[in-house]
């Protein structure tokens, strides 16, 4: 979940303060820039790294791989691997080094833009890889897969045990290509052949039944505000008196969506806090006015509700706006932070210095049913 653009901006803009200061400074005291760097930078709020590492076993390994290996290497995915490999071994998986691929991908995942694909979200329900939700009129539905159920082979190759992510890469695929599913569905096997489509997902999407509005939010981008609102300000046009916020299978995104969707219910209350060594060094807000503030509601979410979609339901049930039906959610409770480096590349954590709720984490849905 990436922060809004004014942070960014903001912290460009500090950035290229500190490093005017530093070459100011370095070029008048004959000083190392590194050294002025780390003295300045935590001034204006900034965290600095000037220390190295050595990588002379890197060099090592990679020196050993090229004399070597029978087959074709390419320096530049050995670079991307080595980095990935280095962040990997903090420990933290939500914290990532996203080569220029990998970040391409990000923003089409946060915009919609599938690219070709079969039109269904995937999620893990009890560590199986499972659908979650076909979207409407998608080759996944014309090809007769259902919500629940769960894929166990892609392309004749097993997934036991893959990340969604995994599975997700494997049925992507070039536009006019076939992807061919083995999915249980209950006790029954079904083999299923899809043709990929280009395929664009949503943001927000909504319906009135009677006087019941039904609000279903599929990622927090720059769009999800402006469209949520416009639902809602339907709702009340029509009289509805009863909103179902729908975040099943919703993965994250942006802060600044985060608090514009909050706003629909909450009056400039606290939906974040940022700490660092315990103490809160940023606070967000909700934006807008709160036109469904009084209105019933219930929040439904699953194991594929996750950073935003998380912390969204619980201001919204810690505020007493809302119930919360359906299943723990994924857990995560957090929002990351995304740290540009060269090359197009990024280093995207939770742990980087990244948003959390205060008792943000695994929530379990409240059973209470829907009247």
């Amino acid at each position: 979940m990436k922060s809004g653009d004014n942070k960014t901006a903001q912290s460009r803009s500090s950035m290229l303060l500190v490093c005017l200061i530093v070459a100011i400074i370095s070029f008048a005291a004959g000083m190392r820039s590194d050294a002025i760097l780390a003295a300045v930078a935590p001034l204006i709020g900034l965290r600095v790294e000037t220390g190295t590492l050595d990588l002379s076993s890197v060099q090592e390994t990679y020196r050993s791989l090229k004399a070597n290996y029978d087959g074709e290497l390419s320096d530049e995915q050995l670079i991307y691997g080595a980095n990935k490999g280095l962040v990997s071994a903090a420990g933290d998986p939500h914290t990532v080094y996203l080569d220029p691929k990998g970040v391409q991908e990000l923003e089409n995942d946060l915009s919609g833009s599938i690219g070709g694909g079969i039109g269904a979200e995937i999620g893990l329900r009890n560590d199986q890889p499972t659908i979650i939700r076909p979207l409407k009129d998608s080759p996944a539905v014309k090809s007769g897969v259902q919500a629940g159920d769960i894929i166990v082979a892609v392309n004749d190759e097993t997934v036991a045990g893959w990340t969604v992510d995994q599975v997700v890469q494997k049925i992507r695929g070039e536009v006019g290509t076939k992807v061919h599913l083995s999915l249980l569905r209950g006790k029954d096997n079904t083999q299923v052949s899809i043709v990929r489509q280009e395929v664009t997902s949503p943001t927000v999407e909504s319906e009135i039944l009677g006087t019941t509005g039904i609000l279903s939010v599929h990622r927090f981008n720059g769009e999800t505000g402006p469209l949520a609102r416009a639902a809602a300000e339907k709702f009340m046009t029509a009289g509805v008196d009863k909103v179902i916020l729908d975040l099943r299978g919703n993965p994250g995104g942006e802060v600044t969506a985060a608090r514009a969707l909050a706003g629909l219910w909450l009056d400039g209350e606290v939906v974040l806090t940022q700490r660092r060594s315990g103490e809160i060094i940023r606070t967000d807000r909700s934006t807008g006015a709160p036109i469904l503030a009084g209105t019933k509601t219930v929040v439904l979410i699953n194991g594929g509700s996750a950073s935003a979609s998380e912390i969204i339901a619980g201001v919204l049930r810690d505020y007493d706006k809302a119930t919360l039906v359906g299943e723990t959610t994924y857990g995560k409770g957090s929002v990351q932070a995304v740290m540009k480096l060269s090359g197009g590349a990024e280093l995207k954590g939770s742990r980087l210095g990244g948003l959390k709720l205060s008792g943000a984490g695994p929530r379990r849905a409240s059973a209470a049913a829907w009247r």
